[in-house]
């Protein structure tokens, strides 16, 4: 009986996610229109993601299944929110945007919490996307604009972690070991 080596779903995962992450903050800071977000959001950050959390699901990996299919319709829905503000479907209100972030920060303390098991870079990136989904809460819900500038530079730092751990996860199978850190939680 031979066994095939199978490739690791969390590295298209982490790639969709930390792509779509920067190219927003991107948006956020004024460097490029909401055009190139919204087909990442949809395709990339949306769609690999949810094909990465259901191929995470066949390995039997429920953090990966929850996380990049949660994250996947988190980026899918906001295509969509991004979609109904340019044709002026349903109204969308920076209000309705920031409840709609809030519920993604709460399901996001929890990944955090989840994430101190695993490994010390998985948890820093958990902890910079929960400080930014909270920068941008209070923003979107009538805090200070600087409060998404601040989040934009936050969210860039845990995007490049998403990348740095994406190819910790590709250069493993080569020989390469880049460290990632203990779990912080036993």
């Amino acid at each position: 009986m031979s066994s095939t080596l199978k490739g690791n779903p969390a590295v298209v995962g982490l790639a969709g996610f930390g792509g779509t992450t920067l190219l927003l903050q991107f948006n956020n800071l004024g460097l490029c229109g909401p055009g190139p977000v919204l087909w990442t959001a949809l395709f990339f950050g949306g769609l690999a993601q949810l094909i990465a959390g259901l191929q995470e699901f066949e390995t039997g990996n429920n953090f990966g299944f929850a996380v990049f299919s949660t994250y996947g319709a988190f980026w899918m829905s906001l295509g969509g929110i991004l979609l109904g503000k340019h044709f002026g479907i349903l109204n969308i209100t920076g209000t309705d945007t920031g409840w709609f972030l809030v519920m993604f920060t709460i399901i996001t303390a929890i990944f955090f919490l989840g994430s101190l098991k695993i490994s010390t870079m998985l948890a820093f990136i958990f902890l910079t996307l929960l400080a930014g989904f909270i920068l941008l809460d209070i923003s979107h819900l009538g805090g200070p604009a600087v409060c998404t500038t601040v989040a934009a530079i936050d969210l860039i730092v845990c995007a490049l972690s998403a990348w740095y751990l994406m190819a910790h996860n590709i250069f493993a199978q080569l020989g390469w070991n880049l460290p990632v850190g203990k779990p912080l939680i036993k």
